[in-house]
């Protein structure tokens, strides 16, 4: 029996299942496919209206998500809060409910706070408004989209035929780096061990707090593990996720000197030597160079990843809003 989308709302993947990222992955195939053709258009949200609601600097996201919007027909409204009556006074809630006047179908939300996405999520079921609410990064809450658009690149990596979860199986990955701050991380952890994946945490005591190991809840085929030194998390990694440090969310002083992580954690050729053979490095961008990565491992098409990671990002995307996009149309 096919599996039928049912999810209004995409604001975290800590409650999904397995089907919803077979399909999700199906999905986003089937658009990779038309993004390859001369003509790159579809007419699957044809009449609906996707809001950007970016509350904090965004390139990749934002780009992303108004590329896929207009890939599939979707009319696009972006929101610049610097311009917008926010400095008014309006409030995050009254902004929404002028879009949703304007014929909003679809809210993409980021913000700095956590929580902002499901507050909006809950106040359009509250008015009964049928809109839906896509969480494009909340604080150091989530971000599903580029944890999918991960899992993804990944899967496509391994079988680019027919990308499935199940290839992940069993995989060892390694995320490095600011976890304490990273959304990305949180929504990756729940995706990957979702997948069945082994998933090794590395970072500072600063940067990796004991309290990610409540994150393996026991719910889910893959396994998480932390460390508090680079090697462990590198021996034997199929794949190495390396994660910018967030200077602006810093409120202490976490780190002795960018100098000193990047001989500590940075990822460089050097290091992926301890990994399997074949091992790629994935970062979600903007990257720190020098930092996380060595600049030449980062331009080096045979370790780096990062280019396939943004191009994922349409298909991924593209996938999300047709599946709570055709949700609403068959729902209408």
């Amino acid at each position: 029996m096919a599996f039928t989308w049912t999810r209004n709302h995409i604001l975290g993947l800590a409650d999904w299942q397995g089907e919803e990222y077979r399909t999700l992955l199906q999905t986003a195939s089937s658009f990779r496919e038309v993004l390859s053709r001369r003509t790159k258009k579809v007419p699957a949200l044809q009449g609906q209206v996707v809001t950007n609601l970016f509350f904090e600097p965004s390139t990749r996201t934002r780009s992303s998500f108004e590329l896929a919007a207009k890939r599939l027909s979707a009319d696009v409204l972006n929101f610049a809060p610097g311009s917008s009556s926010l400095t008014k006074g309006e409030t995050i809630l009254d902004t929404a409910l002028t879009y949703v006047a304007m014929g909003t179908d679809i809210f993409v939300i980021r913000h700095e706070r956590a929580g902002v996405p499901d507050t909006i999520a809950a106040e359009m079921d509250r008015l009964e408004s049928g809109v839906s609410i896509l969480n494009a990064g909340d604080g150091q809450h989530e971000h599903p989209s580029q944890a999918l658009l991960d899992l993804f690149t990944l899967c496509c990596l391994l079988d680019d035929e027919h990308p499935r979860l199940e290839l992940l199986e069993g995989k060892k990955i390694a995320i490095v780096g600011d976890i304490l701050h990273s959304r990305v991380a949180r929504s990756n952890i729940w995706s990957l061990t979702a997948a069945g994946a082994e998933v090794h945490l590395a970072g500072p005591p600063t940067l990796l707090p004991k309290y990610f190991e409540a994150f393996d809840r026991g719910d889910r085929p893959g396994k998480l593990f932390l460390h508090w030194e680079l090697e462990p998390a590198l021996e034997k990694a199929d794949f190495v996720m390396t994660l910018r440090l967030q200077k602006e969310r810093m409120t202490a002083n976490l780190l002795p000197s960018l100098r000193e992580y990047h001989q500590r954690f940075g990822i460089t050729r050097q290091r992926l030597k301890m990994c399997n053979s074949g091992a790629r490095v994935l970062h979600p961008g903007p990257v720190n160079r020098g930092v996380e990565i060595s600049s030449d491992l980062m331009d080096d098409p045979r370790f780096s990843l990062i280019s396939q990671q943004v191009t994922s990002g349409v298909a991924v995307r593209m996938a999300l809003l047709y599946l709570i996009g055709n949700l609403k149309q068959e729902a209408g």
